[in-house]
Parts: structure tokens; C-alpha cells; sequence
């Protein structure tokens, strides 16, 4: 069966994404394969797609217990032979799994890292025919990546072993991580390598500096009411307090964290993937797992540790291709603890250069003067022009020469000695006598006043962006005294200048807040509710999550595109021949009302060309039904054989006498006519 035929009645898709198509060629080939993609960019359907191609089964190696069901509900609702065994399984689960292995009908087998460890697993793998090895997350591999995971270095061995074709994806791996990638698990041979690009064009990137953050994310979460959301937190404790404010705030809001019972961590995940427009704060705990669809936005409440890591926790809005918002708030607070986790890690030196570096692509993004999708692109190697969807594309930034400011705040270092920190600094520079400066006699220093015409909120404004620029760092060894970069000694010596961003120093509360965008047009509002309605009346009936019965980009389409049957509901994309004839009916009542039942029959040929044909052939037989002249005996063909007769389509009455169902009597009356219907067809395509 060729891949658009799979494509289209078990995935429910007309077309590959970009990218995709030469990936499930070289996977289903037999090649070693690595491929990039971005999160949502459809890195499943590409070993998913390939296993339904190959003989045997493919083994999936994927780092949750979470994202495996997800992805085995979502491949049965399409009527994909697949499951998991994990740790979460019950035994009706676990007996289905073996059941489909023994008799050939299981096609995806999903195993977590940490079962290769289990002596008998590559037994197992054996006995049950694995023709390839498909890995997710595939960056976990690797001890430079931000989610290493020790399990994942066994997978090398287990494709040595099976000797089978390995394909590996990831959606963020900078080069490091790429060959420690290609020397784990492909013993350093190179792979067919696919790198299609980091960018998700659906998802709006806003910045914005703390000021009031929780104030802030709570007027984020209230322009977005009742929409599912993520707000990522630095520590457990926020996690708590802001999932409370958001409750009295009216929201459905839960906390999620490393230090909850397990239990307790799978209720919350469990909300999660079932109820519509929950948001839940977490640390960065809540991640991987996550493989729902529709989640509106996404709000970072302190800064990230790396770009990578904002980069993959901002992915998990928008996997369905409809649009979504981020914002990230970010304080010099927030640099401080970062520069101070990573120089005070037991890391290596050249890890702890590669971590700050990583920081400083981040910082420089957030401090960004122009278009910041540009600024992400470029970070991964990638070149684009102003994307019209970020808060500096929606209004640009007043930027301002920045030179003699940050020239007084460097002096100031460099005259204290680089022992102190920005509270000190900014006294000195505003001409602030206190204790403390008067102990050390800093009001005698040159540069004592020679910023009092810009307040104290400015100079805060003017070190973070000068710490974003990888001017100054705290140092450990000094209780946190800013020093400088080899960055900074250019601007000293009046070598070089420096832009700021006007916009980051005005006062509190005026950041800019990126319009809400609205999936569908307000005519279109009132159904695309009706049809979310009715998903989730199914899918708590079925007691799945919501989007294992449509996402919400299809929802979208049928309320924009208002199909009137079947055939058209069929063209919807992620409706799939097994999902239209699972719930086609249903959600084709929202649009149009109530409607006569469709056959079982002609329900599968939904979308087909035979569909149409089926059709013209029912209508021509009730016509002939007692003859040319309505006089005869009443005669009439089943469904079964005007199907076939619509998917063989004889060419000849000798022909269509072969057609089981089709006797003499039945030829004679019928034949010429559906014949006639036939040749029409036939015509109308050539």
C-alpha cells in the first residue's frame, strides 16, 4: 500500500508536512536514520507511518510512561495495532500486548529505556520479530543534552544485537549533542541525517521583564481564559502559590513537581490530557510526558536555564499547528541564579563555558532589539527575516544609545574592585550616601553621582540588560560581586558602543502584552464551542483524553469549512477512514442537524471515489427496481455487491456478471445502466 494511501486513511492527512516524506522513505528502506524536526513538527508519523510499511514490528523506545499511552491511545483510535509495556500497565493491558505480538497484529511495541537493563528483554525483543528500532527524544542520549538519561546509552548495544536499522529523532540538539547522538547509538557511522528546521511559525514569542510577575501571569492567564495552558515555574514552592492564585482568580489551575507522591503527579497528568482549558504550573518536571495537542500557551514565570530548554518547554504549545502564545518574564534575579548554578556545578570547565554560553544565546534573546524568531533561528544555524509574530515584530522596541551609562556603571566595578552588587553599585552611581558606601569611603570615588539624573529603576533595568549582554557576572567566590567579561572591556576602553532597549527601563507595568488571537472567526465561534462540546462528551464517555478523538486544529477545519456529509467530513484533515467511521455521524449532526442514518457500508467508502459512485448506482437500481417500465417483479442488488461493483468497476457486461451477487437476472435489468455510470466515471477522470 503506498504511503499517501496510509497517509490519508489511517492518519487522516492529504499531504506530508515539509520534511517529512523523505524521512519515511529513507525509515521504511531500512536506513539508519537521524532526524531534527520541531516539537509539533510531526516526528511520530515518521517511524509510525514506516512500521505499518515493514514487515515485522517495530520497537519504539520513548522516555515516558505518559507520552507511550498517549501515543498508543491515539494509534487504536486510528485502528493501528500497537501498545506499551510499562510499569503502569494493568494485567488485561500487558496480556492484550503479547496477545498482539503472538498473533501478528501488533505492529508498534513501546518500551521504555529503563527495560533493556532487564536481562531477558533482548530475549524477548528476539522471539518477537523487531525489523526496526525507532527512538524518541533521542537527544537523552547525550550527556551535553538538558534531559540525559543513563538508559538510553543501552540502545546502541540493543541495535548491535537485533542488528536492525536504528531511526532517531529529536527536536533540539545543537552539534555537540548530534555526534554524541551519532557515537552512542550509531557507533559513530554516519546516518542519513534529516535536519528540517526549528521553526513553528504558529507560536508567538513574547519576552518581558519582571515587574509584578505574578500580577503579570495572572493577566496573561485572564486574557486566556478557559484555553489549556502550562506556566513553568524556577521552584516548587512558586509552583504552589501561583496555582492557588490562579484558582481564586477563577481558573482550573494545578500544581505539578518533582516532590509530589507519584500518585499524585498522575492524577494531575491525567487532568491534564482529559479536561479542556486546565492550566497547570510546574517545574520543569512537567515536560516530556506532555503530548497534548492543543495546549493554547505556554508562560515561562522565571527564566529557563538554557535556549534549548526554553526552546523545548515553549514547543509543547501548538503541536496541532493552530496558533500559540508565550510569554517569558526574566529579572536580573533570575541571570544571577543561573550564571550561579552553573559556575558552582560540578561540572567540567568546558561544560560550564558551553552552559554559559548556552545562557547567553537565551539572554540575548530576550534582550533582543529586533525580531526575535530571527534571533532563535540563528542560534540553531537557521536564517529568517522579521516573522510578524513575536512582540517585537508587533511593536518594534525604542532602542537608545546605551554607551555612557553602561561605561559608568563599568567604572564603578572597576573602582570597587569588583566585590559588590547592583544595590551598591546603583547608591554609588545615584549619589546615595548610606552607611555602607560612607564605610568604604565610595562617596569619594569619581563616579559617586554621576548617574543621579536616571533613576533607581532605570540602573536596575541597565544592569540586567548589560548582565543579558554578557557584560558582567556575578561572581560565587565573591558573594555575588559583579565582574566583568572580556565582552565589557571593549565598551571601557571606548572601542565600542552599545544600543539599549528603551522599552526595558520605563516604568512598571507598561510592558507591551501581545494581543489574544482567536482560532476562529467570530462567526465560526458559536460551533467550533457546539463541536468541542461534543468531543468532549465522547471522549469522557470513552475515557480517553480529548484530542485522541480530534485535535483542536481539525475542529477548527470542520467549523470553518462546515462539511454537509460525509464525504466531505472525510477531506477534513485527521480524519482518518477510522475516526470518520467512529464519529463522522456525530460531529456531522453539530453542523447540520439531525440526519438519516448513512450505511455502515457506504460509511467506509466516505471520501472515496467509489463513495460517489456507490451513490449513482443505488440511485440508477431504485429507478430500475421494478423494471424499465414499473411493471416487473421487484429486483434489487445488496450493498456488498453494488460495492464492489463501484471498486472493481467492470468495463463489460461479462465482467460485471462475474461480480458476486450479479446473476442473470439482476445483469439483465441492471446491466446496461450501471454499465453507462461506469463509463461516465471513467470519462469524467480521463
Amino acid at each position: 500500500m503506498p504511503y499517501t494511501t496510509l497517509l490519508r486513511d489511517v492518519f487522516g492527512f492529504d499531504a506530508f508536512r515539509p520534511g517529512q516524506e523523505e524521512i519515511v522513505r529513507a525509515v521504511t528502506e531500512g536506513q539508519n536514520v537521524l532526524a531534527i524536526m520541531p516539537t509539533g513538527g510531526g516526528k511520530s508519523l515518521c517511524f509510525q507511518l514506516p512500521a505499518l510499511m515493514r514487515d515485522g514490528v517495530t520497537v519504539v523506545i520513548s522516555p515516558l510512561i505518559a507520552l507511550m499511552r498517549d501515543q498508543v491511545r491515539a494509534l487504536q483510535a486510528a485502528g493501528v495495532g500497537a501498545g506499551a509495556l510499562t510499569s503502569g500497565n494493568t494485567p488485561e493491558e500487558t496480556d492484550a500486548v503479547w496477545e498482539g505480538l503472538e498473533q501478528g497484529t501488533l505492529k508498534l511495541l513501546y518500551i521504555a529505556p529503563e527495560r533493556l537493563a532487564a536481562g531477558s528483554s533482548l530475549g524477548m525483543l528476539r522471539r518477537v520479530g523487531v525489523s526496526m528500532i525507532a527512538v524518541d527524544e533521542a537527544h537523552c542520549v547525550s550527556q551535553w543534552g538538558h534531559d540525559f538519561r543513563p538508559d538510553y546509552l543501552r540502545i546502541g548495544e540493543l541495535r548491535r544485537a537485533l542488528n536492525v536499522p536504528l531511526a532517531a529523532f529529536t527536536a533540539t540538539a545543537d552539534e555537540e549533542t548530534q555526534a554524541e547522538i551519532v557515537n552512542k547509538l550509531f557507533d559513530g557511522q554516519a546516518p542519513a541525517s534529516f535536519l528540517h528546521g526549528f521553526d513553528r511559525p504558529n507560536i508567538h514569542l513574547a519576552f518581558a521583564a519582571k515587574d509584578q510577575p505574578r500580577k503579570q501571569i495572572l493577566g496573561f492567564a485572564a486574557a486566556r481564559k478557559g484555553q489549556s495552558g502550562i506556566v513553568y515555574c524556577g521552584t516548587r514552592a512558586k509552583t504552589e502559590t501561583l496555582a492557588q492564585a490562579l484558582r481564586e482568580a477563577g481558573h482550573s489551575a494545578c500544581f505539578y513537581h518533582g516532590g509530589m507522591d507519584a500518585e499524585d503527579r498522575r492524577i494531575v497528568e491525567t487532568r491534564f490530557q482529559q479536561e479542556d482549558g486546565l492550566i497547570v504550573v510546574a517545574t520543569v518536571a512537567f515536560g516530556m510526558g506532555v503530548d497534548k495537542p492543543d495546549i493554547r500557551w505556554v508562560a515561562h514565570a522565571d527564566l529557563p536555564k538554557s535556549i534549548e530548554s526554553y526552546y523545548q518547554e515553549i514547543g509543547r504549545g501548538g503541536r496541532d499547528g493552530a496558533p500559540a502564545e508565550t510569554l517569558t518574564l526574566f529579572g536580573a534575579d533570575d541571570i544571577r541564579l543561573r550564571r550561579a548554578q552553573i559556575d558552582e556545578g560540578l561540572a567540567p570547565a568546558d561544560r560550564k563555558m558551553a552552559d554559559h554560553a548556552r545562557l547567553n544565546a537565551l539572554l540575548g534573546l530576550a534582550e533582543a532589539l529586533s525580531c526575535r524568531r530571527s534571533a532563535l533561528l540563528t542560534y540553531f544555524g537557521e536564517t529568517a527575516s522579521n516573522c510578524g509574530n513575536c512582540d517585537l515584530c508587533d511593536t518594534p522596541p525604542e532602542v537608545f544609545d546605551g554607551t555612557e551609562p553602561v561605561r559608568m556603571a563599568l567604572s564603578a566595578i572597576l573602582r570597587t574592585g569588583e566585590w559588590f552588587g547592583t544595590g551598591h553599585l546603583i547608591d554609588i552611581l545615584r549619589g546615595n550616601a548610606t552607611d555602607k558606601v560612607r564605610q568604604r569611603a565610595h562617596h569619594e570615588l569619581p563616579t559617586f553621582g554621576v548617574g543621579k539624573a536616571i533613576s533607581k529603576a532605570q540602573w536596575q533595568a541597565i544592569f540586567r540588560q548589560m548582565m543579558g549582554f554578557d557584560l558582567i557576572r556575578p561572581d560565587p567566590e565573591r558573594h555575588g560581586g559583579l565582574r566583568f567579561t572580556q565582552n565589557a572591556r571593549p565598551l571601557l576602553k571606548g572601542e565600542a558602543q552599545i544600543q539599549l532597549r528603551k522599552d526595558s527601563i520605563t516604568a512598571a507595568g507598561q510592558e507591551r502584552r501581545p494581543a489574544v488571537k482567536s482560532l476562529v472567526s467570530e462567526e465560526d465561534a458559536p460551533l467550533l464551542s457546539a463541536l468541542k462540546a461534543k468531543r468532549r462528551a465522547l471522549a469522557e464517555q470513552q475515557k480517553v483524553p480529548a484530542y485522541i478523538v480530534f485535535n483542536d486544529k481539525t475542529l477548527i477545519e470542520m467549523a470553518e469549512r462546515r462539511p454537509q456529509n460525509l464525504d466531505q467530513m472525510a477531506s477534513i484533515g485527521g480524519v482518518g477512514a477510522k475516526k470518520l467511521e467512529s464519529y463522522g455521524q456525530a460531529f456531522l449532526s453539530v453542523i447540520t442537524g439531525e440526519q438519516p442514518p448513512v450505511h455502515p457500508a457506504r460509511r467506509k467508502m466516505a471520501g472515496r471515489p467509489e463513495g460517489e459512485l456507490f451513490d449513482q448506482l443505488l440511485e440508477r437500481q431504485l429507478q430500475l427496481a421494478r423494471g424499465a417500465f414499473d411493471g416487473e417483479k421487484p429486483l434489487s442488488c445488496s450493498t456488498a455487491t453494488l460495492r464492489m461493483i463501484a471498486q472493481r468497476r467492470p468495463s463489460s457486461l461479462e465482467q460485471l456478471a462475474q461480480i458476486s451477487g450479479m446473476t442473470p437476472a439482476r445483469t439483465e435489468r441492471f446491466g446496461l445502466a450501471f454499465l453507462e455510470i461506469l463509463q461516465s466515471a471513467k470519462t469524467a477522470l480521463g
